[in-house]
């Protein structure tokens, strides 16, 4: 009739997942024999499958298309439907065992890797994260085991070093999954720095990467991509930065000779056995979404800061004590290196140095001249050029971030850095002065 108000049609909202005001989780789920995508819903325990779900009277969710490239292709793993599970010590005992069937890794890093594959169905929870890594050389079976673990993991989506990384930082901002990465040591330097712009700002939540893209009017503009999640990457080698080495719990392949019963070829049962451990990790994510957060109980002292910051959402999702003290230990055993490898810096030499002529309460004064002098007799024969007081002084000033002030003509340590120095001693792992 005319005059008549027109109802206005729903805007539909193609979704990959989401979580909703009253608490409902919704996830996509694809049935690979009958082609279709559909909307998992959870709450309380409870979950359904839809083909819509209505968010307002203007607008609701559908599924992606099924004829997404990354679905159709095999990129993007996604569980069929969600299943139930009797226990999350019997999900992870299954997980683990489906590990130990396809790839050979050592009994405590497949503990770990299982609780590493809960913590991604559930990683929003958190504001910080580790990862995972496989590190060997050709033929040690990291390739294998990433694609095993990756095969469970939360809306996985796998890469590898002939990629280029671009793509990569779209597709982390748009699913929110676990980035999967084979031969992470990509070829080109510039390709290796952008990956690790991803992992520098991927492990803590709020840190977007900025990047200029192009846009249709032939403009530059910036976007902010977020980049934090999960990842589980393989490489050869590792990395030059030992604060980005500290993100990572690892596992050295090829260690040892190959167990006899770990099948050459991956059979086909694998990908079924996969798929029901993703479904039953849906209905895992439904139950534990809502109350997963960081039990402040685990803080350990012994670690740092940035150490329990690491490991503190996988330890809060774990209930064996002898896991969590093995991680625990894991996080220490990172941390000794980091600091081993600090403290044969010339940054530590210089504060060993520096902490002794600040200690001698005979010194009335403690110049940039001195400290080069002190260093230079106690450290010189390590280095193969002379050592310079402005050399000195620019890694007092600029690594150390100590201050300095200029008297009669020579620049001067304030006496009363001491106690910040025995700070950056503790740091670059300098055991306490005698």
């Amino acid at each position: 009739m005319a005059g008549e108000n027109k109802k206005r049609p729903q805007t539909v909202i193609p979704t990959m997942s989401r979580v909703l005001p009253s608490g409902e989780i919704v996830e996509l789920v694809y049935d690979a024999k009958s082609g279709r995508t559909r909307l998992a819903v959870g709450i309380d325990g409870e979950f359904s499958v839809e083909d819509a779900v209505g968010i307002d009277a203007n607008a609701k969710l559908v599924p992606v298309s099924p004829e997404n490239d990354l679905i159709k292709h095999g990129v993007l793993l996604l569980p069929s439907a969600p299943e139930t599970f009797d226990s999350v010590a019997k999900l992870v005992a299954d997980i683990e065992a489906y590990l130990y069937r396809y790839v050979d890794l050592s009994e405590r890093f497949r503990r770990i890797a299982a609780y590493y594959v809960l913590l991604t169905w559930v990683y929003d929870a958190f504001n910080e994260l580790p990862y995972l890594r496989l590190r060997g050389d050709f033929g040690s079976g990291k390739s294998r085991a990433l694609l095993v673990i990756g095969s469970l993991c939360y809306k996985a989506f796998f890469a590898s070093g002939a990629s280029t990384v671009s793509p990569i930082f779209h597709l982390l901002d748009s699913l929110r999954g676990t980035l999967i990465v084979d031969e992470a040591d990509f070829r080109f330097s510039d390709e290796n720095a952008q990956l690790v712009k991803i992992l520098n700002n991927g492990n803590t939540r709020g840190f977007p990467v900025l990047r200029t893209m192009l846009t249709p009017k032939r403009e530059f503009v910036p976007r902010a991509f977020s980049v934090f999640s999960p990842k589980v990457i393989a490489m050869r080698h590792g990395f030059d930065d030992p604060a980005l080495e500290s993100r990572f719990i690892t596992e050295d392949m090829g260690q040892r000779a190959l167990r006899d019963d770990i099948p050459i070829s991956l059979p086909d049962e694998q990908k079924g056995e996969a798929l029901l451990l993703r479904n039953q990790l849906l209905s895992y994510r439904f139950a534990q979404l809502p109350t997963a957060s960081i039990d402040p109980l685990l803080v350990d002292p012994d670690l740092s800061p940035r150490g329990n910051q690491i490991i503190l959402p996988l330890l809060s999702l774990i209930d064996d004590e002898e896991t969590r003290d093995e991680i625990a230990a894991l996080a220490k055993g990172i941390e000794r290196t980091e600091q081993v490898a600090r403290s044969a810096t010339v940054e530590a030499h210089v504060l060993d140095v520096l902490r002794s002529l600040l200690g001698d309460e005979a010194t009335e004064r403690v110049t940039v001249g001195d400290l080069t002098g002190a260093l230079t007799e106690r450290y010189g024969g390590e280095y193969e050029r002379p050592l310079t007081s402005r050399y000195v002084g620019n890694i007092v000033r600029k690594r150390l971030h100590l201050p300095t002030y200029k008297s009669r003509g020579v620049y001067v340590i304030p006496k009363g850095l001491r106690g910040q120095v025995e700070i950056l001693c503790k740091k670059y792992g300098l055991d306490a002065e005698a």
